[in-house]
């Protein structure tokens, strides 16, 4: 069980320390201050901020807020993060809920410029009714289709930031739409090479809600019966999941890069089926760090499939 969150006191000593940072001219909290004419763009999630970074290429300076293997559903946000949210012209987020913290961070920070929420035009699937999940299944990137929308939004905002340059970021969008309606395909083309009674998913969390139907699996269950990680696990939430695997014939319990997998683990071992765990754990929330598997949005879908049809089809 997680500690309870204390947004609101941790956002007021983070926002007191950026002001001092501030007054005291000291450079290095300002990293969302573009030189040389670029655009200055703060991204919230590791997702987002690859979007920003193919679509805006050499003409913006992307700050990424959330780091590789960060949960974005138990964030608070620190000094650096107002700082560079003060100072950029463009703020890229997820959206649906997601950056629960992100709105008193805004106003903290003095934020005067275009925020784009990168889900506006995706067909949001339906949470739980939850109040934690009143907004939707947040994870709309797991839809590579859902991706080209993100960056059709983003591109847009870039264009009307920064007009000079609005042909090289339609360009750009092109381009990157171009490599994943490649990545969309390719995915089709693997799984369905699986046999259909093969194609059950058993995950940490309910993060693959948009990749599941996407590509016609079947939904078994996750360990962490909800959108956010931050959820308690009850005892019968263990012994449903286990019966669950049982029942269907899963094969493969499937951990994700940003949890830890003790109790992926231990329910695997009571029902008797392999975990996928390790370097081979699933990016669920959040992209890998530099040099993983998982470093883009394209490697990350990549790698999870790869996973996927290895572990079920075995």
């Amino acid at each position: 069980m997680r500690p309870s969150r204390r947004p609101s006191a941790a956002l007021a000593l983070a926002t007191a320390l950026a002001a001092s940072l501030t007054a005291c001219g000291d450079a290095t909290a300002q990293p969302a201050a573009a030189g040389g004419g670029k655009l200055a763009v703060v991204a919230t999630t590791t997702q987002v901020a690859d979007f920003a970074r193919n679509i805006g290429g050499d003409h913006v300076t992307v700050t990424q807020i959330l780091k590789p293997n960060v949960d974005p559903h138990d964030y608070e946000p620190t000094p650096a993060d107002i700082t560079a949210i003060g100072a950029a012209k463009v703020l890229v987020k997820n959206g649906v809920g997601l950056e629960k913290w992100l709105d008193e961070t805004i106003a903290s920070a003095g934020f005067t410029g275009t925020t784009v929420d990168t889900s506006t035009g995706v067909k949001i699937r339906e949470g739980n009714g939850d109040e934690e999940e009143k907004a939707g299944d947040p994870h709309i990137w797991h839809d590579p289709r859902n991706a080209k929308i993100m960056a059709q939004n983003i591109e847009k905002a870039f264009a009307a930031a920064d007009p000079p340059a609005a042909a090289t970021y339609e360009q750009n969008l092109t381009d990157y739409a171009a490599k994943l309606d490649k990545l969309d395909a390719d995915i089709q083309a693997k799984i369905g090479k699986l046999p259909a009674d093969r194609r059950k998913l058993v995950t940490n969390h309910d993060a693959f809600g948009y990749y599941i139907d996407r590509y016609k699996l079947e939904f078994v269950g996750s360990i962490i019966p909800s959108f956010d990680t931050s959820a308690e696990l009850s005892a019968k939430d263990i012994d449903d999941i286990v019966a669950k695997i049982k029942t269907t014939g899963t094969k493969a319990v499937f951990s994700e890069s940003s949890l830890p997998p003790k109790t992926a683990e231990a329910i695997g071992r009571q029902a008797g089926v392999k975990v996928v765990a390790g370097e081979d754990a699933l990016y669920g929330d959040t992209l890998g760090p530099g040099g993983s598997a998982g470093d883009t949005y394209l490697k990350m879908e990549q790698h999870n499939t790869d996973v996927i049809v290895q572990a079920l089809g075995a």
